[in-house]
């Protein structure tokens, strides 16, 4: 079966963007950046792939799943395909169609839809965010790549959302870590079944 990995960037205080979904706090530049492109070369942006001459075939994930709001981030930026170099997915109840032809939207029942992906045949699932989703999917979450700054923001959209909790902790270990020279620290986490 397929693995679900959350790859997601956090502040140490567990935050992924601010309440209106910025990320511009995450610093930018230093040595995280390369290290961890070079080895996921397939999370970047379809955009910066092409503008960094990056053509190297996708490694650990051949699918992406965003929520709403991580989706609109892209639209944002200028394009409603980020990830065209992988399948898109996109979750959603209130947009009332596919926002791209090269994006699927998933209306209802995205844990089904995510065990359904898990018995395809391919590299991984990238669960890109947000945390709502996260927290939604997180039955089915076998690894977290965590990308953490030295940031503390405070407030903000938190690394799991904020609605209801498990009834049962979710254990992970740690699988391999790094810290880098800019104070990035890089955690991989598999899931304890």
């Amino acid at each position: 079966m397929r693995n679900l990995t959350y790859y997601v960037a956090s502040t140490i205080d567990g935050y992924i963007a601010t309440e209106e979904g910025s990320v511009d706090f995450f610093p930018v530049g230093g040595d995280h950046g390369p290290a961890i492109s070079a080895q996921y070369p397939e999370t970047l942006p379809t955009k910066v792939r092409e503008s960094m001459g990056i053509d190297k075939r996708n490694r650990y994930f051949d699918t992406v799943l965003m929520g709403r709001k991580t989706h609109d981030f892209g639209v944002r930026t200028g394009t409603s395909s980020p990830y065209a170099h992988l399948k898109q997915y996109v979750v959603s109840t209130t947009l009332p169609e596919n926002p791209d032809p090269d994006v699927e939207l998933i209306a209802a029942d995205p844990l089904a839809k995510v065990r359904e992906l898990k018995r395809e045949a391919g590299l991984g699932i990238w669960l890109c965010g947000g945390g709502e989703l996260a927290q939604e999917l997180l039955p089915e979450i076998d690894q977290i790549f965590l990308k953490l700054y030295p940031v503390l923001l405070g407030r903000g959209r938190s690394l799991f959302g904020s609605g209801p909790r498990l009834p049962d902790a979710a254990r992970f270990r740690v699988i391999t870590s790094r810290v880098f020279e800019d104070g990035v620290a890089f955690m991989k986490y598999s899931r304890i079944r």
